[in-house]
């Protein structure tokens, strides 16, 4: 029970420290970055990792396409599922926003680091 108590308290506030941004929305942003991160996922697998209905994925990623930020395809292996692609304009809007909450973050430690990729490497294997 205290494992899902710290994981309600890390996502609230990590959810609060990423709406700061004066540049886009969150969800923007997190389709923007798993656009870049996962690449190589389908969209429906992209879907499952941001927990988020079709729907509102397939209204988002339709204006980030007319925008120019992301590219739309089917996947090279299985061409019944799509792939995202960032866009040189998408990448660019995604590092503008990096560099702002690295800016806010200040300084880190490795063991900072450490810890930010050991919970991303366990919620990885469970979502």
């Amino acid at each position: 029970m205290e494992r899902a108590k710290k994981i309600i308290e890390i996502e609230a506030l990590a959810e609060n420290l990423l709406k700061r941004s004066k540049n886009a929305p969150l969800l923007r942003l997190k389709v923007l970055y798993f656009a870049d991160v996962y690449q190589n996922l389908s969209v429906s697998m992209i879907i499952e990792k941001l927990g988020i209905k079709k729907s509102n994925f397939a209204l988002l990623t339709s204006q980030l396409e007319k925008e120019g930020l992301i590219e739309i395809s089917q996947a090279e292996i299985d061409k019944r599922c799509r792939t995202i692609k960032l866009t040189e304009n998408g990448r660019a809007e995604l590092e503008s926003y990096e560099a702002e909450l690295a800016s806010g973050l200040g300084a880190t430690s490795l063991e900072v680091d450490k810890a930010l990729s050991t919970i991303i490497d366990f919620m990885n294997k469970i979502i």
